[in-house]
């Protein structure tokens, strides 16, 4: 097991980093770290959201910026406005105690005017998402000339959510750059054109062990139950747990709505996040949630993209997820920072080999509850 020090991080990050509570290297971060940090060429790697990945690129990143230049040398590229957010959250804390590198969030939802005077100030960093980086570029609100390095996170998500056309052109407009590091849970046929644009022709490439990704201090459960008994389960299971909070995911948004609906008839402090709310009603459902003004938050696994909320003593799967890496994602916003935590997953008496399938892949064991 290496330690940050021996993969070549300086001190001054590596006392940030203490403070957050990250100690030890998660393995994306000790396959990455050092070829990123000694070489810093082109890199693909397959990781899912909790592997690390914010870490593994952002640090390297951070030793790469000369914060006596005042032009954007780094571009990090995120799906969703609430990922976006959180990267440049991170960035901003591994730096406490480092010579200020300044980071600026540009994302759609939040006011344009805003994110064009921020952006005069000197910006070292910036963290965008595809729609609104393209509209700043196009308004000369920013420059992407001196960019050396350009992170794109998550990128099979960006290109399910159609931001090809966006993606081609902050390529486009790069061209001068040092290197590309692109991090994905998934590798479909679209994602190849991608590679084959913006990639040398020898990339170094690193896939992260599935058996590795689950958080080891998540306790996995299912429970088996017919389609119309599954709303009656989740009412006792969170009278059972009193004022624990935690999310649960469905794999519609109309069935996340309905549940919704049920769960608040029935007296408990839930809300919902589905892909058809506006930016500011998201927003404020997310603050709420933050806030701890209501106990659950029930969400489609689209929606919950970027979703960054400590304390979640649950995660409840409303049906086993259509692909394994949803498990990962989902699973992994409880039992953070060493802390606790269960995943249950409801599955129908058919669907068993589904969780037989998960546990196998994922190299984690499953209890039923009864």
């Amino acid at each position: 097991m290496s330690t940050f020090q021996e993969l070549g991080i300086p001190a001054d990050l590596i006392q940030g980093l203490g403070e957050l509570g990250i100690i030890t290297p998660t393995e994306v971060q000790e396959k990455a770290i050092p070829f990123l940090m000694e070489n810093g060429g082109d890199l693909i790697a397959q990781a899912q959201t909790g592997t690390g990945k914010t870490a593994a690129f952002g640090l390297p990143l951070l030793t790469k910026i000369d914060p006596k230049s005042k032009e954007i040398q780094g571009l990090v590229i995120a799906p969703t406005r609430e990922l976006a957010k959180q990267i440049g959250k991170q960035l901003f804390r591994y730096t406490k105690y480092s010579a200020k590198i300044f980071v600026e969030v540009v994302s759609g939802g939040d006011k344009m005017d805003r994110q064009i005077a921020a952006l005069q100030r000197s910006t070292h960093i910036v963290v965008a998402t595809p729609g609104r980086l393209v509209e700043l570029v196009n308004q000369k609100a920013l420059t992407l000339a001196g960019v050396k390095h350009l992170v794109l996170d998550e990128a099979d998500e960006m290109l399910s959510m159609g931001f090809k056309k966006e993606l081609s052109q902050i390529i486009g407009w790069t061209r001068q750059r040092r290197s590309t590091w692109l991090f994905s849970a998934t590798f479909p046929d679209s994602m190849q054109l991608l590679i084959r644009d913006c990639m040398s022709a020898t990339p170094r490439t690193l896939t992260i062990d599935r058996s590795h990704v689950v958080n080891r201090d998540i306790d996995h459960r299912f429970a088996i139950c017919a389609r119309d008994e599954k709303t009656e389960f989740i009412a006792g299971f969170l009278r059972k747990h009193g004022e624990d909070r935690g999310l649960i995911f469905c794999r519609t948004k109309a069935g996340a709505i309905t549940l919704g609906k049920v769960l608040a008839k029935e007296g408990f402090p839930v809300d919902v996040l589905q892909g058809d709310l506006t930016q500011p009603e998201r927003d404020k459902v997310m603050r709420s949630f933050k806030k701890e003004r209501f106990r659950v938050l029930i969400a489609t696994d689209v929606a919950a993209r970027g979703i960054d909320v400590d304390n979640l003593a649950f995660v409840i799967h409303h049906q086993p997820p259509e692909q394994l890496e949803y498990y990962t994602h989902r699973s992994g916003r409880t039992a953070r920072a060493g802390k606790k935590g269960i995943s249950i997953t409801l599955i129908e008496p058919r669907e068993r080999a589904k969780i037989e399938r998960i546990g196998n892949e994922l190299g984690v064991s499953f209890s039923e509850v009864r």
